[in-house]
C-alpha cells in the first residue's frame, strides 16, 4: 500500500443530534469552522449544491462492492453490478490534506469514538482552540453516526451534520458524507472491501 500527498491530520469535526449523553463537550461554531478548514468563514457563505445520492452508469473493471473516491469530483462511488454504481457527494481534505491510494475497509463502527492525532490537537491549540484527546460516540462526536476505517491509516469515511460542507474541500483528510448517506453506505459495505482514492 502506498499513499501520496500531504498528511497533517485526519477528521474534520462533525456533529449529529441523538439522545444526549451526560455533560457533553461543546465546541463553538468557530472551532468547527477552523477544524473543518473553513478559516472562520461563516458556513452560510459556502453552500453545497449537493442533491443526494443516486444510481449512475459507471464503467470500471473493479468488483461490485468496491468503493472508489474521486477527490477532484467530490464523489464517492459504491460499485454495483452491470456497469452501475451508487454515487454519493462527499467533503474531502482541504489543500495540504489531500491523499490518494488503495486499501481496504478494516473496521466499521456505529457512533464511533474519536481520538484526534496529537498533531491536530497541537495545531488547534496554536490557534486558541481546545480539542479533547478523546470523545465518546454521541451527538458531539466529530465522526457522526457511522465510520468506515481505511486500512491502518488515520483516515475514515464518516458522517457529518454540516450538509453545507458536502462537495467542498474542508476536512483534514477524512471523507465525509451526510449522516443518512453514511448509514446507507455502512449497511452496504463489508469489512475487507477495496477502497480506491484518486
Amino acid at each position: 500500500m502506498r499513499f501520496l500527498g500531504s498528511v497533517a491530520g485526519f477528521a474534520a469535526l462533525t456533529v449529529l443530534i441523538m439522545p444526549a449523553a451526560a455533560e457533553p463537550i461543546r465546541f463553538s461554531t468557530d472551532t468547527f469552522q477552523i477544524i473543518g478548514g473553513m478559516d472562520n468563514s461563516a458556513p452560510q457563505t459556502r453552500r453545497s449544491t449537493y442533491r443526494g445520492k443516486e444510481i449512475v452508469d459507471f464503467s470500471t473493471t473493479l468488483a461490485p462492492g468496491t468503493i472508489i473516491i474521486r477527490t477532484g469530483e467530490r464523489k464517492l462511488y459504491y460499485v454495483l453490478a452491470e456497469g452501475r454504481a451508487i454515487q454519493y457527494g462527499i467533503g474531502v481534505g482541504r489543500e495540504g490534506f489531500t491523499w490518494s491510494g488503495t486499501d481496504k475497509i478494516t473496521r466499521k463502527a456505529q457512533w464511533p469514538e474519536w481520538r484526534p492525532p496529537r498533531e491536530m490537537i497541537e495545531r488547534e491549540q496554536q490557534r486558541g482552540n481546545y480539542i479533547p484527546a478523546h470523545m465518546a460516540g454521541g451527538p458531539e462526536n466529530p465522526l457522526g453516526a457511522r465510520a468506515l476505517y481505511i486500512g491502518d491509516t488515520m483516515y475514515r469515511i464518516h458522517g457529518t451534520n454540516q450538509p453545507w460542507s458536502i462537495g467542498l474541500a474542508v476536512s483534514s483528510g477524512c471523507i465525509r458524507l451526510l449522516n443518512e448517506e453514511v448509514i446507507d453506505l455502512y449497511n452496504r459495505v463489508d469489512v475487507g472491501a477495496q477502497v480506491v482514492v484518486e
